[in-house]
């Protein structure tokens, strides 16, 4: 997997090239005793970060031990490092327990050679210590209770099935143990440190080479109900309902994301610290946030515990306050939101987040018009926006155009009514036609490309047209996705799988260096650059 330095070497490259950020999903801490629970989206806390993105060689200490050194040079070391790189999925269990072999190591150096001399290193450690305060504490604790219980049972997958008494931070054996295992509490306090550290540095380093937003940071709609967030929640969050998506046509059962909402009351009667210390913790070390499911300021699904989602209610929140908040935040960290506000939107929410100053998400495959050749021109999109021709939760270019997500899903057993996937083949044939009619509308279809659906194949000609008919368009912002560049079939994540399909584990088909030594992808970042150049004059 990807770590904070490799993150450095593709800001730099994407720099050289015109581009103006990177965005990332979200970077949250999640799990490191149980490191298969590796969705992004349900994380162990979002004020924390994933300590395995973490570039072990470039922690400073790595350079003074020589046991750290002798251990990852060592062939066996080595040999399952190999392995690891080398697997088509990547092995998160494989990749923590290879990582979490050497950092304690670097941790033991760093104490001896800094915080028993005192040293400004060690001071700039405290200040971090003392600045992330209680929630710090919970979740250093947090990991490191649950890598002492999950290396003696292998099945605690979170604190509701910790012993009885330590399944509450504030209960008295949480504290005996935080008292006799300082050094395994500080280990998980000194590597929040460290990758705080590197994304700093990865920002320091987009704002150097002139980028104008630099990272694009992404806020997860909530945390998962068994990490260090809901272990330790003093009624900021509701454990006895989670959120989720009312039933509709495509989900006649609608969705039970399995995360805890925030309590508006008690968000209100706290003057919103809970709130405001989320946006300040992920408006660090970027230019932009993006908050997802951003309709949930005004409302969201709450579906009693071990109900089904047709079981939920809408819940609305002080949405004024938070908008109100969320600008002033903004402002302070000089960080733009983008607001992903996909699917139903409700009326009175569009306005306010225009207003708050909020860029909406511009998909092209959603974006359809019975003018412009069945598709909105980009060129019609607000300003306050950012375009995008695909997502996280999407097929792949490629993907979609050859329907490689239908023909999965009948695989894996999401489309039992063939009938309804016929329908959904034939939906598609149709978004294909319409969109080859608006792009050839708009003049960006290239010479030799065909006009039929059914005979036009997805290739580096289709997906560089489509690409470059998105950007010149009048959103603000324009993402691109690399596996795009690359012209991968195979999707990150599958929305609505779990066990059927091994998400948020696909890997990049080449490393970066070979990625920006294609000639196809140093052309489609040039034209890109010289439309985007061009649509903002």
């Amino acid at each position: 997997m990807g770590d904070f330095g490799d993150l450095k070497q593709l800001v730099a490259d994407i720099a050289s090239r015109g581009g103006d950020f990177v965005g990332l999903n979200p970077i949250h801490a999640l799990f490191p005793a149980n490191p298969e629970g590796a969705s992004p989206y349900s994380p162990s806390s979002r004020r924390w970060l994933n300590i395995l993105y973490i570039d072990v060689s470039s922690v400073p200490e790595f350079a003074l031990s020589a046991e750290a050194q002798q251990k990852v040079g060592s062939p066996e070391f080595q040999q399952r490092l190999q392995k690891v790189r080398d697997a088509h999925w990547v092995n998160y269990s494989e990749v923590a327990e290879l990582k979490m072999s050497v950092l304690p190591l670097l941790f033991a150096e760093f104490k001896k050679r800094h915080l028993d001399k005192q040293t400004d290193r060690a001071h700039a450690f405290l200040k971090f210590v003392e600045e992330g305060g209680e929630s710090l504490l919970h979740q250093a604790a947090f990991d490191a209770l649950h890598a002492e219980l999950h290396a003696q049972d292998a099945s605690v997958w979170g604190w509701p099935v910790f012993p009885e008494k330590y399944r509450r931070f504030d209960h008295s054996a949480v504290q005996k143990f935080i008292e006799d295992h300082q050094d395994a509490v500080h280990i998980y306090m000194y590597l929040q440190w460290i990758a705080d550290t590197q994304i700093h540095e990865v920002q320091s380093l987009a704002e150097e080479k002139g980028m104008a937003v630099g990272l694009y940071r992404d806020l997860a709609v909530g945390v998962a109900d068994s990490g260090s967030e809901t272990w330790a929640d003093h009624g900021n969050l509701l454990q006895d309902v989670s959120i989720g998506a009312p039933p509709d046509v495509l989900g006649p059962l609608g969705q039970n994301w399995g995360l805890p909402p925030l309590n508006p009351q008690a968000l209100q009667a706290t003057a919103y610290g809970a709130y405001i210390k989320l946006l300040r913790a992920n408006m660090k070390h970027c230019g932009a946030l993006r908050i997802d499911h951003v309709l949930g300021l005004l409302r969201l699904w709450w579906i009693p515990k071990g109900e089904n989602a047709t079981k939920g209610a809408y819940i609305y929140y002080p949405v004024k306050d938070m908008l109100a908040i969320l600008a002033l935040e903004s402002h302070r960290h000089q960080c733009s939101v983008i607001g992903e506000d996909l699917g139903t939107v409700p009326d009175e929410i569009v306005e306010l987040l225009r207003d708050a100053g909020v860029h909406s998400y511009k998909v092209f495959f959603f974006e359809t018009s019975k003018e412009d050749g069945g598709y909105v021109s980009p060129a019609h999109y607000a300003e306050q926006s950012m375009a995008a021709l695909c997502t996280h939760d999407m097929p792949t270019l490629r993907g979609f155009w050859h329907c490689d997500d239908l023909k999965m899903g009948r695989e894996i057993g999401l489309y039992p009514d063939e009938e309804q996937l016929q329908g959904l083949f034939d939906d598609r044939l149709k978004s294909k036609q319409g969109i080859l009619d608006s792009v050839a509308w708009h003049g960006y279809l290239p010479n030799g490309v065909g006009r039929d659906a059914t005979q036009v194949p997805m290739d580096s000609y289709l997906s560089e047209a489509l690409q470059l008919h998105v950007a010149a368009g009048s959103s603000a912002l324009l993402s691109v996705q690399l596996e795009d560049w690359l012209e991968m079939d195979k999707p990150v994540n599958i929305p609505g799988t779990v066990n059927e399909y091994p998400n948020w584990r696909r890997k990049l088909s080449m490393n970066l260096d070979e990625i920006f030594a294609r000639e196809e992808v140093n052309r489609i970042a040039a034209r890109l650059t010289e439309v985007r150049s061009k649509a903002s004059q």
